[in-house]
C-alpha cells in the first residue's frame, strides 16, 4: 500500500486537500489530531512527558496543560526537541498500526511537519500544498477570528519556509483560487491508484 505525506504552512489549505480525498474513499491519518490524542491517553507517552517537564504538564484532573507545556518549550529549542523525541515515535508507531488495518490503494498522512519521502520516514511520496502567503492570512482570519494578523504572522514565521517545504514536494498543489484545486486532486488520485 501506498504512504503518501500531505504538508503544506497553515492556511494553504492541506485539510481541505484532505476531505477531498476522504471523499474519493482514501483513508487520512492526521499526525497532529493523533499527536493531542496520544499526549493526552498514551500512559507511556503521558509518563514521559511528566519526567521531561514536570507533573504541571498535566492539569489535577490529568488533562494536558497545553498552556504549561507550550510556555515551557517554545522558548527552549532544546526542550522542545526533546518532547519531538517523544512524541514522534509514538505518532510513528500508532501510524503504523493504523496502516495495517487499511485497505484502500493508497493511504494519506496529513501533518504540518514532514521530512521527505524516505528520509526517516516510510512515506513513498509528499505532497505540498502551496498558496500564497496574504490568502493564507486572509483564511486563517476567517477561521480564527480570535487570531490577529500579527500573531498569524508569527505562526506562519516559525514554520519552515515554503521555499524549504517545496524541496520536500514529489508533487505540488497549488490552492491559490486560480488553479482549480478537485481536478489537481484527481489526477494524484488517478496516478495513486495505478
Amino acid at each position: 500500500m501506498k504512504k503518501i505525506g500531505v504538508t503544506g504552512g497553515i492556511g494553504s489549505g492541506k485539510s481541505v486537500v484532505c476531505q477531498v480525498f476522504k471523499l474519493l474513499g482514501i483513508p487520512v491519518y492526521v499526525a497532529d489530531e493523533r499527536a493531542k490524542w496520544l499526549t493526552q491517553h498514551d500512559p507511556v507517552l503521558r509518563a514521559d512527558i511528566s519526567r521531561l517537564l514536570g507533573a504541571q504538564a498535566y492539569d489535577q484532573l490529568g488533562n494536558y496543560n497545553r498552556a504549561f507545556v507550550a510556555a515551557q518549550v517554545f522558548g527552549n529549542p532544546d526542550k522542545l526537541l526533546a518532547l519531538n523525541a517523544l512524541v514522534h515515535p509514538r505518532v510513528a508507531t500508532d501510524t503504523a498500526t493504523w496502516v495495517r488495518q487499511q485497505t484502500s490503494p493508497y493511504v494519506l498522512k496529513e501533518a504540518a511537519l514532514m521530512r521527505a519521502a524516505g528520509d526517516q520516514n516510510d512515506l513513498d511520496a509528499v505532497i505540498v500544498v502551496t498558496a500564497p502567503l496574504a490568502l493564507r492570512v486572509q483564511r486563517i482570519r476567517l477561521r480564527d477570528p480570535q487570531r490577529s494578523e500579527a500573531e498569524i504572522r508569527a505562526i506562519i514565521d516559525r514554520q519552515i519556509s515554503d521555499d524549504t517545504r517545496l524541496q520536500l514536494a514529489d508533487y505540488v498543489l497549488t490552492n491559490d483560487d486560480s488553479a482549480l484545486l478537485i481536478p489537481q486532486i484527481l489526477r494524484l488520485d488517478e496516478l495513486f491508484r495505478q
